[in-house]
């Protein structure tokens, strides 16, 4: 994931700063503890296409 985009991206719901998790190919938000995909090189930041985040992965 490009890094200056990564700096610009936030949450749409929070506006809080993203993590990347390059395994999972996802942005997470720790916040809202939701993880929005990554999917051909795209971001897609619709909280609709969001998953929530488990207890484990907060941790």
């Amino acid at each position: 994931m490009n890094h200056t985009l990564l700096d610009i991206l936030v949450c749409p719901l929070c506006k809080g700063k993203l993590l990347y998790d390059h395994s999972a190919q996802e942005l997470i938000c720790r916040f809202d503890k939701l993880a929005y995909p990554i999917r051909n090189h795209v971001p897609v930041m619709l909280p609709e296409e969001a998953r929530d985040l488990t207890n484990l992965e907060m941790r």
